[in-house]
């Protein structure tokens, strides 16, 4: 995985609750078995008429909005487990994902494929959507490291949580087996120690 940094990203806003993982990624597009090329059909449903054509009325087509941020409603991640909610978001190029509410289940396969969800209050969010349709060109910044997202158009910060474990992977580039190579030197020292 790559290292996440500081983030500073215009956003794309998707104010639709209940987003659920079938509308992430629908269930006929899970053949493949590696993470690329999932970010097609992110949303593919809501993006693209049965003729496959871009739907002039989703966001992710108006060239108004972009950016490594997704803004979605509350309770986003819902329904199945599949992985692969979390692989589409990350090959789009969605680096965050800021919500009032996240399913555990996703919450958990967007921190283990680099992609980090943002838990904010409901206040928060309807703050961060107001901003945007106010002015596209809105940035924030997500700063792992101390835990906060600013809201760069008015300098109001807010704290988030995240897994101490999740959060030192994230930060450092490191999937489950990553992290445990990286106390490789420790690992042999007990072994050869026992």
């Amino acid at each position: 995985m790559k290292k996440f940094e500081k983030l500073v990203s215009k956003v794309v806003p998707l104010p639709i609750e209940n987003i659920d993982t079938d509308q992430i990624i629908p269930a006929r597009f899970l053949k493949a078995t590696t993470r690329d090329g999932f970010g097609d059909n992110l949303f593919r449903d809501w993006r693209f008429d049965a003729e496959n054509q871009p739907k002039a009325d989703f966001v992710m087509n108006n060239p108004t909005y972009s950016g490594k941020v997704l803004v979605a409603g509350k309770n986003f991640g819902c329904g199945s487990s599949r992985e692969h909610a979390a692989w589409a978001l990350q090959d789009y190029g969605f680096d965050v994902v800021i919500s009032s509410f996240f399913a555990d289940i996703f919450k958990g396969n967007a921190l283990n494929n680099g992609v980090l969800p943002i838990q904010v209050t409901d206040e928060v969010l309807e703050k961060i959507f107001a901003l945007v349709f106010a002015d596209p060109n809105t940035e924030l910044t997500v700063d792992l490291e101390a835990e906060k997202l600013t809201l760069n158009a008015t300098g109001e910060s807010f704290d988030f949580e995240i897994n101490p474990y999740k959060k030192s992977c994230l930060i450092n580039g490191y999937d489950d087996i990553d992290y445990i190579l990286s106390h490789k030197e420790v690992i042999e020292q007990f072994e050869q120690n026992r």
